[in-house]
Parts: structure tokens; sequence; C-alpha cells
């Protein structure tokens, strides 16, 4: 019985349940979200309030900063300087990376997809050069037909630019789903990385908590659009 589970077998992304999570990960351009971001290393919290409908000097609100961490700072300072920090909440890319066709294993209670991740806007320079030797799997929960995580590693260790090597890449995407619009959205992730050359070695782990999220549309007539789109069985807004 656990072999035939263990079994890859082909599954379409434009129908059944995985064409049902694509389509609930395709967030509208023009939804924004205002949220809560816990961010946290092994010597350090900061939390942030996001709001996009405040002024830009505003927008990105430090909360409470509790002890000391160079990299977390790194790590909130980029987040906080993006055009749209909230981009970060929506699972972007994955039908593009999954392509018409893939090979899913059924675990029991949900199923392993492997794909190519295909590099991102809201990815860092870090994230953009190792994606390359990326692997990546999302988890799939075939009854709802929504993505419950996506995961990106390195298989080994990875030639650095520069200089030095890529010893251990590590990121995982947490998601939920929104109860306004039923659409799934990032509520975590952790990164752990270690890079290193023969004068200095760095080391990046941290998480992300996403709390008190709040979605809406840039405006009431691209609502009104994304409900006509999704009452017709249109609905394919991509990001």
């Amino acid at each position: 019985m656990l072999l035939a589970l263990l079994t890859p077998f082909l599954v379409t992304t434009d129908s059944g349940p995985l064409g049902e999570a694509l389509s609930a990960s395709d967030a509208p351009r023009t939804l924004r979200a205002a949220f809560t971001v816990t961010l946290e290393s092994d010597s350090a919290i900061q939390i942030f309030r996001y709001d996009p409908r405040l002024t830009p000097a505003a927008r990105w609100q430090l909360v409470e900063d509790r002890g000391e961490d160079a990299s977390l700072d790194r790590v909130a300072a980029e987040w906080g300087a993006e055009a749209a920090p909230d981009g970060r909440l929506f699972p972007d890319d994955l039908r593009a990376s999954l392509g018409r066709t893939v090979e899913a294993e059924d675990l029991g209670g949900a199923w392993r997809v492997r794909f190519e991740h295909t590099p991102s806007a809201n990815d860092t320079e870090i994230d953009l050069w190792a994606i390359d030797t990326l692997e990546a799997e999302a988890w799939l929960d075939p009854e709802t037909g929504r993505f419950l995580r996506i995961d990106h590693r390195l298989a080994g260790p990875v030639a650095a630019p520069g200089g030095g090597r890529l010893n251990r890449y590590q990121q995982s995407h947490y998601l939920g789903i929104e109860p306004t619009y039923g659409l799934s959205f990032v509520t975590g992730f952790t990164v752990e990385l270690e890079a290193g050359a023969l004068w200095r070695r760095e080391s990046r782990s941290y998480r992300a908590q996403i709390t008190e999220a709040e979605f809406f549309f840039a405006s009431a007539a691209d609502e009104a659009q994304f409900l006509a789109a999704r009452g017709t069985g249109q609905m394919r807004p991509g990001r």
C-alpha cells in the first residue's frame, strides 16, 4: 500500500486539485494587504506593521524591537524598502514554474509536487543567484485544492559569486486561506543559509510569521471585476 502511495503520477496543472490550488494562488495585481510580521532569529525579534493605505513614510512601522542581530536588521530593511512589501504574501510564479504537466506523489495526507522555481521580483540578490541550483517542491492538500507549503533547498554546496561557497540554503513558505476571497496567502516562512570562504563565514537563520492580515482591492471596480470573473468561472488573474 505504501509503495502505491509513493509511486509518482502525472497531474495536469489546469484542472483537478492542482488546478484549483494554482487558481487560488494567482492573486490579482490589484489585491493588496495590510499585515503585521514578526521577524525572529535566535538572538532578536522585530515586529513591523505594514499598511499600503497610509502615507509612504508611515506604511512600514517598527512596533517592537528586542535583541541584536545585524542579519535580521538587513532582512527587515530590505523588506521595508520594497515598493510593495505585501507582495511577499502572494505565492507568485507557481503556474509558470509548474508548466502544463508535473509528477506528484500521494503521501496520504498531501501530494508532493516537484518543480523548477522561476525567479520573482521579490527575490533578494542571494535568492536570485541560488535559484539556478535550487530544488523546489510544493505540498498540496487534494481535499481543499490548496497549497500547504512551498520548499526550496540546495541539493549540496555550490560555488558562490565572488568566491567562497554556499554550503546550505533552505527556504519554506507556509500557506493559508484568506477568508474574504478564498485565495492562498503566505502565513509565514523560514530561511536558513550558510556560506563561507577561507577568511570569513556567514550564516542567516530567521523566521517570519504573518498575523492580522487584511486583504482588499485597490478600488471597488477592481473588486467587482474579480468577483465577476470568479462568478463566470474565468478567474485566473495572475500577478
